[in-house]
Protein backbone atom coordinates (compact mmCIF):
# COMPACT_ATOMS: atom_id res chain seq x y z
CA UNK A 1 0.00 0.00 0.00
CA UNK A 2 0.89 3.60 -0.89
CA UNK A 3 3.04 5.43 2.59
CA UNK A 4 -0.49 7.44 2.84
CA UNK A 5 -2.79 5.00 3.23
CA UNK A 6 -4.40 4.97 6.51
CA UNK A 7 -4.13 1.28 8.39
CA UNK A 8 -5.76 -0.55 10.95
CA UNK A 9 -2.68 -1.10 13.50
CA UNK A 10 -3.33 -3.20 16.54
CA UNK A 11 -0.94 -2.24 19.52
CA UNK A 12 -0.12 -4.42 21.98
CA UNK A 13 0.63 -3.30 25.70
CA UNK A 14 -0.09 0.29 26.93
CA UNK A 15 3.01 0.96 28.69
CA UNK A 16 5.86 3.07 27.68
CA UNK A 17 6.59 1.83 24.36
CA UNK A 18 2.97 1.20 23.38
CA UNK A 19 1.84 4.66 24.03
CA UNK A 20 4.31 6.58 22.51
CA UNK A 21 3.68 4.04 19.46
CA UNK A 22 0.16 4.82 19.01
CA UNK A 23 0.61 8.16 19.35
CA UNK A 24 2.89 8.66 16.49
CA UNK A 25 0.95 5.75 14.45
CA UNK A 26 -2.33 8.25 15.21
CA UNK A 27 -0.47 11.18 14.19
CA UNK A 28 0.56 9.78 10.80
CA UNK A 29 -3.11 9.05 10.25
CA UNK A 30 -3.43 5.74 11.31
CA UNK A 31 -6.70 4.10 12.72
CA UNK A 32 -4.94 2.59 15.92
CA UNK A 33 -6.19 -0.12 18.67
CA UNK A 34 -4.45 -0.59 22.03
CA UNK A 35 -4.71 -4.04 23.57
CA UNK A 36 -4.14 -3.89 27.32
CA UNK A 37 -4.19 -6.90 29.57
CA UNK A 38 -4.54 -4.83 32.77
CA UNK A 39 -7.40 -2.39 34.07
CA UNK A 40 -5.24 0.42 33.87
CA UNK A 41 -2.27 1.55 31.81
CA UNK A 42 1.34 1.83 32.75
CA UNK A 43 2.81 -1.19 31.54
CA UNK A 44 6.05 -2.33 34.16
CA UNK A 45 5.37 1.15 35.98
CA UNK A 46 2.32 -0.23 37.52
CA UNK A 47 3.17 -1.04 41.63
CA UNK A 48 2.08 -3.23 43.78
CA UNK A 49 2.81 -4.97 46.76
CA UNK A 50 2.05 -8.33 45.59
CA UNK A 51 4.53 -10.96 44.55
CA UNK A 52 4.54 -13.95 42.91
CA UNK A 53 3.49 -17.29 44.57
CA UNK A 54 6.52 -18.68 43.28
CA UNK A 55 9.33 -16.32 43.18
CA UNK A 56 11.66 -18.88 40.60
CA UNK A 57 8.65 -18.69 38.47
CA UNK A 58 8.61 -22.17 37.40
CA UNK A 59 5.32 -23.00 38.13
CA UNK A 60 3.23 -23.06 35.19
CA UNK A 61 0.13 -22.43 37.76
CA UNK A 62 1.52 -19.66 40.07
CA UNK A 63 0.36 -16.26 40.50
CA UNK A 64 1.57 -13.89 38.22
CA UNK A 65 2.81 -10.63 39.19
CA UNK A 66 3.68 -8.14 36.04
CA UNK A 67 5.36 -5.61 38.09
CA UNK A 68 9.33 -5.76 39.55
CA UNK A 69 9.01 -2.25 40.88
CA UNK A 70 9.34 -1.89 44.76
CA UNK A 71 7.55 0.67 47.22
CA UNK A 72 10.91 2.92 47.27
CA UNK A 73 12.23 2.99 43.66
CA UNK A 74 13.45 5.77 42.17
CA UNK A 75 14.78 6.56 38.11
CA UNK A 76 18.60 6.19 37.71
CA UNK A 77 17.81 8.62 34.80
CA UNK A 78 16.96 12.16 35.20
CA UNK A 79 13.26 12.69 34.48
CA UNK A 80 14.52 15.22 31.50
CA UNK A 81 15.92 11.93 29.41
CA UNK A 82 12.82 9.77 30.23
CA UNK A 83 10.19 12.00 28.63
CA UNK A 84 9.10 12.05 24.63
CA UNK A 85 10.19 14.72 22.45
CA UNK A 86 6.68 16.12 22.17
CA UNK A 87 5.81 16.16 25.77
CA UNK A 88 8.46 16.66 27.95
CA UNK A 89 8.76 15.01 31.72
CA UNK A 90 8.74 18.32 33.72
CA UNK A 91 7.98 18.85 37.38
CA UNK A 92 4.51 19.52 38.11
CA UNK A 93 2.63 21.51 40.63
CA UNK A 94 -0.11 19.29 41.58
CA UNK A 95 -1.28 17.81 44.25
CA UNK A 96 0.76 14.41 45.34
CA UNK A 97 3.27 14.87 42.65
CA UNK A 98 7.67 13.90 42.69
CA UNK A 99 9.35 17.28 41.77
CA UNK A 100 12.84 15.33 41.89
CA UNK A 101 14.91 15.31 39.01
CA UNK A 102 15.00 11.66 39.82
CA UNK A 103 11.30 11.04 40.76
CA UNK A 104 10.01 7.57 42.03
CA UNK A 105 7.67 5.16 40.08
CA UNK A 106 4.55 6.91 40.74
CA UNK A 107 5.61 9.95 38.93
CA UNK A 108 6.99 8.13 36.02
CA UNK A 109 3.25 6.53 35.88
CA UNK A 110 1.46 9.80 36.47
CA UNK A 111 3.88 11.56 33.60
CA UNK A 112 2.25 8.42 31.18
CA UNK A 113 -1.28 8.93 32.00
CA UNK A 114 -0.68 12.74 31.75
CA UNK A 115 0.59 12.00 28.54
CA UNK A 116 -2.21 9.49 27.17
CA UNK A 117 -4.63 12.19 28.41
CA UNK A 118 -2.94 14.82 26.28
CA UNK A 119 -2.94 13.14 23.24
CA UNK A 120 -6.12 11.54 23.62
CA UNK A 121 -4.88 7.90 23.95
CA UNK A 122 -6.83 6.70 26.82
CA UNK A 123 -10.18 5.96 24.00
CA UNK A 124 -7.80 3.65 21.51
CA UNK A 125 -6.87 1.21 24.49
CA UNK A 126 -9.22 -1.90 25.23
CA UNK A 127 -8.27 -2.70 28.82
CA UNK A 128 -8.78 -6.05 30.26
CA UNK A 129 -8.08 -7.63 27.40
CA UNK A 130 -5.02 -10.33 26.50
CA UNK A 131 -3.92 -10.97 23.07
CA UNK A 132 -3.26 -15.21 22.85
CA UNK A 133 -2.43 -15.29 18.86
CA UNK A 134 -0.93 -13.20 16.53
CA UNK A 135 -0.40 -14.53 12.88
CA UNK A 136 -0.05 -13.67 9.31
CA UNK A 137 -2.69 -14.39 6.98
CA UNK A 138 -2.94 -15.25 2.99
CA UNK A 139 -3.87 -11.86 2.33
CA UNK A 140 -1.28 -10.53 4.03
CA UNK A 141 -2.98 -8.88 7.00
CA UNK A 142 -2.65 -9.85 10.37
CA UNK A 143 -5.22 -12.12 12.30
CA UNK A 144 -5.39 -10.96 16.31
CA UNK A 145 -7.10 -12.98 18.44
CA UNK A 146 -7.77 -11.65 21.73
CA UNK A 147 -9.91 -12.44 25.67
CA UNK A 148 -11.72 -10.18 27.83
CA UNK A 149 -13.46 -11.65 31.09
CA UNK A 150 -16.10 -9.97 32.87
CA UNK A 151 -17.74 -10.98 35.52
CA UNK A 152 -16.40 -14.43 35.29
CA UNK A 153 -16.97 -14.91 31.56
CA UNK A 154 -14.88 -14.58 28.97
CA UNK A 155 -15.47 -13.04 25.78
CA UNK A 156 -13.28 -13.82 23.05
CA UNK A 157 -13.02 -12.09 19.62
CA UNK A 158 -10.90 -12.42 16.31
CA UNK A 159 -10.13 -9.39 14.10
CA UNK A 160 -7.85 -8.31 11.42
CA UNK A 161 -5.25 -6.22 10.91
CA UNK A 162 -2.97 -4.30 8.38
CA UNK A 163 -0.50 -4.48 11.36
CA UNK A 164 0.50 -5.60 14.74
CA UNK A 165 3.43 -3.94 16.81
CA UNK A 166 4.06 -5.49 19.59
CA UNK A 167 4.98 -3.82 22.68
CA UNK A 168 4.17 -5.88 25.81
CA UNK A 169 7.49 -6.11 27.61
CA UNK A 170 9.78 -8.86 28.73
CA UNK A 171 9.16 -9.72 32.53
CA UNK A 172 6.82 -12.20 32.68
CA UNK A 173 8.26 -15.39 31.96
CA UNK A 174 11.79 -15.53 34.22
CA UNK A 175 15.19 -16.87 32.11
CA UNK A 176 16.89 -18.78 34.36
CA UNK A 177 20.51 -19.87 33.19
CA UNK A 178 21.56 -23.29 32.79
CA UNK A 179 24.71 -23.42 33.24
CA UNK A 180 26.72 -27.17 33.94
CA UNK A 181 28.26 -27.19 37.69
CA UNK A 182 25.78 -24.23 38.94
CA UNK A 183 25.38 -25.46 42.53
CA UNK A 184 23.49 -22.64 43.28
CA UNK A 185 20.28 -20.32 42.32
CA UNK A 186 20.19 -17.08 43.51
CA UNK A 187 16.53 -15.46 45.05
CA UNK A 188 15.50 -12.38 45.49
CA UNK A 189 12.95 -11.21 47.95
CA UNK A 190 11.02 -8.46 47.73
CA UNK A 191 9.56 -8.41 51.30
CA UNK A 192 12.95 -8.90 53.19
CA UNK A 193 15.06 -7.04 50.44
CA UNK A 194 17.83 -9.46 50.50
CA UNK A 195 19.47 -12.29 48.61
CA UNK A 196 19.04 -15.87 49.57
CA UNK A 197 21.41 -18.74 48.34
CA UNK A 198 19.57 -21.83 48.07
CA UNK A 199 21.31 -25.11 47.35
CA UNK A 200 19.45 -26.72 44.01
Amino acid sequence: MPQNTSKNVAVIGAGAAGLVTARELQREGHNVVVFERENQLGGIWIYTASTDSDPIGVDPNRKIVHSSLYSSLRTNLPREVMGFRDYPFVATKKDDRDSRRFPGHKEVLDYLNDFAAHFGLIGLVRFGTEVGYVGLLENGKWKVSSRKRENDVVFANEEEYDAVVICNGRHTEPRIADIPGNLFKVLCFKEENSLILKNK
